[in-house]
């Protein structure tokens, strides 16, 4: 009897792994571009290369192993982070701390199944939410509205059947069909403890009468009401998971070759945290912020910018100040050069005289940098500010930092 395929555990942006893997297998995770790296090894036979970045969770290959991606950050941390920028108003959280519940789990993808089970528990205690949804049919029977042009089109002005339209109240809804897509999706992903798995197939069981998602479907829209007031962290934190899906890649010929399972992508997550928390803390000093905020670099307007944060004056015309959030390695000749250009040239277009750059770089002190030959009628030149967080910090202080920050943006408008 063959042996199953050895799981394999990577860590965040740690060395390369050298992991006895099937040639399909390297190929679709090289595909999926979920590792910074994944190159056969020309040393040993049957073996690849494995490097993470990112990424961090849990994925299947096609052989069957399991490829887990350890995050540098606590799983307690990572998940604040994602509960900070899902949702600002601290609505959702479990502890005095403002931690998701994750329970006792240290793993990213049995912490998420714990924390979504949690969550969809909590939000159907008081029943599965009905409302009405417009349901168009043929029937025998005429009920609602009769829909005329396609009672012709269908079926040349003849009854029954009748074409007709109306509205049902119904488990059937939007945020019903969230939910149990979510669960459906974290009961096929590897990982997910024995316990948590039954607690979530009771859930699904709850949300039964709510249509499935088919796979590839956009997640239906629904509006935040207080009628759905108690659905709010679930959905949120189930749209996490169904973002989270890993790729597919499909090759020009021959079978799909699909990589499954769920991942969060640490750029993405600080990048999000960092931008949230400075937009909630800069309202506090009658400044707006626009997230992802597009500008164009030349005056044909042929190179796109999109800083992830820029400050401006509370009716919002005029940029004050400009954040780009950057999640690295730290490296022993300090931050790279690149970030600081980047950042020169988002200050000279919006014609500003400060940049601020954010990393997760432990305690490192705060740096700046006077740009030679930008000096204006104060004699200053543009100052490039390099900021940095500990993400191991309790939360309180990591928002007690960006807060502080805020501020520090905040004077730079008044100068």
């Amino acid at each position: 009897m063959k042996a199953p395929p050895a799981d394999i555990r990577l860590r965040e942006y740690g060395p390369a792994e050298s992991v006895p893997l099937t040639a399909q297998a390297g190929r679709a995770l090289a595909a999926s571009e979920i590792l910074l790296s994944a190159t056969p090894d020309p040393g040993r036979d049957g073996h690849w290369l494995l490097r993470a970045g990112s990424r961090v969770g849990a994925v299947r290959t096609p052989g069957g192993a399991v490829v887990r991606i350890m995050p540098k950050t606590p799983v307690t941390r990572l998940f604040f982070l994602l509960g900070f920028s899902l949702d600002p108003a601290r609505a959702w959280r479990d502890s005095k701390e403002g931690t998701v519940d994750t329970g006792a789990y240290d793993d990213v993808v049995p912490a998420l199944a714990h924390a979504v089970e949690r969550q969809i528990d909590r939000a159907l205690r008081q029943g599965v939410l009905q409302g009405y949804r417009e349901v168009e049919e043929s029937a025998l029977v005429v009920r609602g509205r009769l829909r005329e042009a396609e009672q012709i089109r269908r079926h040349f002005g003849r009854t029954p059947p009748a074409e007709i339209a109306y509205d049902a109240y119904t488990a059937d809804t939007a945020e019903n069909r969230i939910l149990r897509a979510a669960t459906e999706r974290l009961l096929r992903l590897p990982d997910v403890p024995g316990p948590v798995r039954r607690r979530l197939a009771h859930q699904r069981a709850r949300l039964a009468d709510a249509q499935p998602l088919l796979r590839g479907q956009h997640l239906p829209p629904w509006q935040p009401s207080r009628l759905n007031a108690r659905y709010w962290p679930a959905l949120r934190l189930a749209e996490a998971v169904l973002r989270g899906a890993s790729p597919e890649h499909r090759p020009a010929t021959g079978t799909p070759l699909t990589v499954d399972g769920f991942l969060l992508d640490m750029n993405r997550l600080f990048e999000d945290f960092v931008t949230v928390a400075l937009r909630e803390a800069l309202r506090e000093h009658g400044l707006t912020a626009r997230l992802q905020d597009t500008h164009r670099l030349d005056v044909a307007g042929l190179v796109r910018m999109r800083p992830d944060l820029v400050v401006r004056t509370g009716d919002g015309r005029v940029p004050v100040a400009v954040v780009d959030a950057k999640y690295k390695v730290e490296k022993a000749d300090g931050f790279p050069h690149a970030d600081l250009y980047q950042a020169l040239t988002y200050a000279t277009v919006l014609g500003l005289r400060a940049a601020h750059l954010v990393y997760a770089a432990g305690q490192r002190p705060e740096r700046f940098h006077e740009v030679r030959g930008t000096a204006g009628s104060d004699g200053r030149g543009v100052r490039l500010y390099q900021h940095s967080l500990d993400l191991s910090e309790e939360p309180t202080r990591l928002l007690t930092r960006l807060r502080q920050l805020a501020r520090r943006l905040a004077e730079d408008d008044s100068r």
